[in-house]
């Protein structure tokens, strides 16, 4: 009597807010399907997974399985070295697989479908490429990197504002394509994208350049993904989804501006790009270079204690010197629209000599708020713990938080008094003041709302490359990576408030901005200077500026939070909780707290390392509606972090869920 053989078992990582995966059989499967996307029926629908095993035995009764619809051969396998960077995103941050590797993928790709191929333009083989030549600190950062290739080495390129980063970078990535593999280039910003990929397409004439950010339509974004994966792209660049790109021949990563910010995905996988970069760089023995003239205090600090090279360019490219940076004592001096007789001096002297000016202010919109003096009314934003602000030129009043807007009132909704006015200074205030200040210079605002298409953005940066710009208002959009040779004046107002935030790390944030809008000017040529308004010229802060002393400054931070066991000498998680009411979120919080506490009781070995803080409410406690607080995690020892978060997570998950409640845990928050 013969036994009919079992069916292969597909176990599948699906979309889904589950920490778990599923089986199903597929009477066709083969041993290597691994890495292929597979349709499958779920629930009353289908879904599309990607297939991480092939068994002969599942945890569940085979007669319980339902049978996969059909394995995706359409397109390549997914390749071991990209199963495993999901892996280690879904292990580290502690989120489900499925999540992970669907993030990780096209929009297009995840539904099952393919992209339709586009015919590649034939590339002209006889273009010659003008290299500029090196300075002996380029020359000796090349050949540090050159010299690392086919191991793990992470290096940091610390380098001044305009002493030539990206050359390095583009001499680096000419070396990977001349050994025949491939280069990944992440950078902070959409924004920058297109800049930077003019000029790595100039000096890579014959190279196939994939662009890989969420901008891009879903046909190309796919296209770039296979185009990838297939080995026909040289060179990847691209903003923190792209360190997903599958690349068989990798060979070098890059990442631009490794500081910034935007690295951290703040919604749904918290990865860091950065962090997860260097992991996989290290998993596929390759160098990796850190770019940044005011690098993280973490890489810093990984770079003190030569877990990182550093490599340093103290000179600059094509200016002599660094701008000169001056603080003006606000102190004693009555402003006239919240702008120093020095500052407007200096704008004035610029207009003279036919010179741009930038004057930079982190704060978008007319004003930050609008107020009745009668009653006290101020314009709060219904759904959030926030301010609305005034837009002026929309004549609305926008939550920068939540998007939500409304008209600005005639008169205050709670007295009536006709004399509502707006409190503090945004963009298009100091767009009108400057207008009314100097008639016939040409003022142009650069921001969120006045650059909020592609298109708008790259109209605007045609119009200050062509001269037709004389006096530039922008917030952080306009502090990276740009060259502006004409532009000769950077000044700042409003950055005092950063000094004495509540996170510690708000100084961190302000110098870099400062140092990067700084170097803006004075990039060619003509000479720079860097003007701040402050009230607090003496702060260590100011000083370091002034003497473009980045290591006096980081080693400072560095000292401070050692003494207050922040990172990069602690190792921090964030379990955060929204609900209608912050009752419900705090409560939710303690329980966690409870079973964290629980968790260390019965595991003696871990207690004294894992440090549990008490639920509080968030700083903005109130965001769309919802109330919210967090409860703070920390440890010395980042491996007895995992181990305590992986048991954690599990008892989380098993508690029976509010529906009105939302949770998520952030490993190595950035906000708080």
């Amino acid at each position: 009597m013969s036994t009919q053989s079992k069916p292969p078992i597909l176990r599948v990582a699906l979309d889904l807010p589950l920490p778990r995966l599923f089986d199903y059989t597929c009477v066709d499967a083969l041993v290597d399907d691994v890495g292929y996307r597979v349709s499958v029926p779920f629930g009353r629908g289908e879904k599309v997974g990607v297939i991480v095993a092939v068994l002969d035995e599942s945890d569940q009764p085979v007669d319980k399985l339902k049978a996969a619809l059909a394995i995706l051969r359409d397109m390549p396998r997914l390749p071991a070295d990209w199963l495993a960077v999901t892996e280690f995103c879904a292990r580290y941050y502690q989120h489900p697989l499925g999540e992970v590797m669907t993030l990780a993928l096209p929009p297009m790709l995840r539904k099952g479908k393919l992209p339709r191929a586009l015919k590649d333009k034939k590339k002209d083989t006889d273009v010659t490429v003008q290299r500029p030549v090196l300075h002996a600190e380029q020359q000796s950062a090349c050949a540090a990197i050159d010299n690392a290739a086919g191991e793990f080495k992470a290096f940091l390129l610390h380098g001044i504002t305009g002493s030539g980063k990206t050359e390095v970078y583009l001499h680096a990535i000419e070396a990977v394509l001349a050994r025949g593999q491939q280069a990944l280039m992440l950078v902070p910003e959409i924004a920058l994208t297109p800049q930077l990929e003019g000029r790595v397409a100039a000096r890579f004439p014959n190279a196939k350049i994939v662009s890989a950010h969420s901008g891009l339509a879903d046909a190309a974004r796919a296209r770039g993904f296979l185009d990838a994966l297939e080995g026909r792209a040289d060179i990847v660049m691209g903003t923190r989804l792209s360190v997903f790109t599958p690349l068989p021949r990798l060979g070098l990563i890059v990442i631009d501006e490794e500081h910034d910010a935007s690295f951290k995905q703040q919604e749904g996988l918290r990865y860091s790009a950065r962090d997860v970069a260097v992991m996989r760089a290290k998993q596929l023995n390759i160098p990796i270079v850190l770019g940044s003239a005011t690098p993280s205090l973490e890489t810093y600090y990984h770079a003190k204690s030569r877990r990182y090279g550093l490599l340093e360019l103290k000179q600059r490219a094509v200016a002599d010197a660094p701008p000169v940076v001056r603080c003006i004592d606000t102190r004693r001096e009555k402003l006239q629209d919240g702008l120093s007789a020095a500052m407007l001096a200096a704008i004035e002297a610029r207009l003279a000599r036919g010179e741009q000016s930038l004057i930079f202010l982190n704060r978008r919109g007319y004003a930050p708020v609008l107020a009745c003096p009668s009653c006290g009314w101020v314009s709060t934003c219904k759904r959030c713990a926030a301010n609305m602000v005034v837009h002026l030129a929309d004549k609305r009043l926008r939550c920068h938080h939540c998007g939500f807007e409304n008209h600005i009132p005639a008169g205050c909704p709670d007295c009536g008094n006709q004399d509502i006015h707006p409190f503090g200074r945004g963009t298009q205030r100091l767009e009108e003041t400057l207008a009314q200040r100097f008639p016939h210079a040409r003022v142009l605002r650069v921001d969120r709302d006045s650059a909020n298409s592609p298109t708008k953005w790259r109209a605007l940066l045609d119009a200050i490359h062509a001269d037709e710009v004389d006096i530039l208002i922008g917030t952080q959009m306009l502090a990276k990576g740009h060259d502006f040779p004409k532009l000769t004046l950077v000044g700042a107002i409003g950055a005092d408030a950063a000094l004495f935030a509540a996170d510690f790390r708000a100084p961190e944030r302000l110098f870099a901005q400062l140092m990067q809008v700084g170097g803006r000017s004075g990039r060619a040529a003509l000479p720079g200077e860097v003007l701040i308004q402050t009230e607090y010229p003496d702060h260590p802060l100011y000083e370091a500026l002034m003497q473009h002393d980045f290591h006096r400054f980081a080693d400072s931070q560095l000292e401070e939070r050692e003494q207050a066991g922040f990172p990069p000498y602690t190792f921090q998680a964030l379990l955060r909780a929204e609900a209608p009411s912050i009752d419900q979120s705090l409560a939710f919080l303690a329980q966690a707290r409870a079973a964290a506490k629980a968790l260390l009781d019965d595991n003696a070995q871990y207690s004294e390392h894992i440090s549990l803080y008490d639920p509080v409410p968030m700083r903005m406690f109130r965001l769309m509606s919802l109330e919210r607080a967090q409860l703070l995690i920390e440890s010395p020892s980042r491996p007895a972090l995992q181990h305590f978060l992986t048991q954690w997570m599990e008892a989380l998950y098993a508690q029976k869920a509010n529906r009105e409640l939302r949770w998520h845990l952030d490993v190595d928050p950035l906000e708080f």
